[in-house]
């Protein structure tokens, strides 16, 4: 009863890695594996703590061993993402004010919806229990995702949250012709010049990193391709090169 069946996984499953920042409690982890194979996604990524797991993290797996056998530690968020073309941070936060809008959350289901047309590795970051992603962690995301929860009480579980996420796209996404996402070092060209640009505006600090994060948010919330983001990089540049010359 409940044991892993001998069958291929999902192609569309393939394209999602769970990635774990600094994950606390060694129960957790486990659930999450087992949650991650309930839908059909194998591939997990560590980041801040090796993979050597213990005995509670091993029962609480089940029958998802295969999970964490083939899981990876890393050191960094950006290393943990290096070859996804987008990279998506979860967050149970509420924000108010100025935070809201350089924040632009998406919600669950707005994820294979957007994406159900297009092909490219993505990744999937969750903070630690009871903290979760830092501001410095979520700005380097390309986009935000927050499950719809009561006010009251709105942070989940670990494992739930990403049981959520994973079940989502599981349960919407079809498979159709595909174009591929963003590539990876263009996406990290389009980031660079942006914050050159930003860096030459006559603006406090503060709002300059508010305009950079909400550019670069805005842009990736549309989802463009190579040849799109070519040709908004070159306006970028142009422009950061008019304020150099004034």
């Amino acid at each position: 009863m409940g044991e892993r069946l001998d069958v291929h996984l999902p192609i569309k499953s393939n394209r999602l890695c769970i990635i774990l920042v600094k994950p606390q409690f060694d129960g957790n982890i486990g659930a999450v594996a087992r949650a991650m194979l309930n839908f059909g996604v194998s591939e997990l990524r560590i980041v801040g703590r090796e993979t050597n797991w213990s005995d509670e993290t091993r029962n609480r797996a089940k029958h998802a061993q295969s999970v964490l056998n083939n899981s990876v530690s890393f050191d960094t968020i950006a290393s943990a993402s290096h070859d996804c073309s987008l990279v998506v941070g979860t967050s149970g936060k509420r924000e108010f004010g100025k935070q809201i809008s350089f924040r632009h959350f998406i919600e669950p289901e707005e994820l294979p919806a957007r994406l159900s047309d297009t092909e490219g590795k993505i990744g999937l970051v969750f903070g630690p229990e009871g903290i979760g992603l830092l501001n410095d962690e979520l700005n380097q995301c390309d986009l935000l995702i927050s499950i719809p929860t009561w006010e009251g009480y709105p942070i989940m579980n670990l494992s739930h949250a990403v049981s959520v996420i994973c079940y989502v796209w599981y349960s919407n996404l079809d498979h159709k012709k595909t174009e591929r996402l963003l590539h990876p070092d263009l996406k990290m060209k389009l980031r660079n010049e942006i914050n050159r640009l930003t860096e030459l505006l006559p603006s406090k600090d503060h709002t300059r990193k508010g305009i950079e994060e909400t550019l670069f948010r805005v842009i990736m919330r549309g989802l463009p391709k190579d040849d799109e983001i070519h040709r908004l990089i070159g306006i970028i540049k142009d422009s950061a090169d008019s304020f150099e010359n004034l």
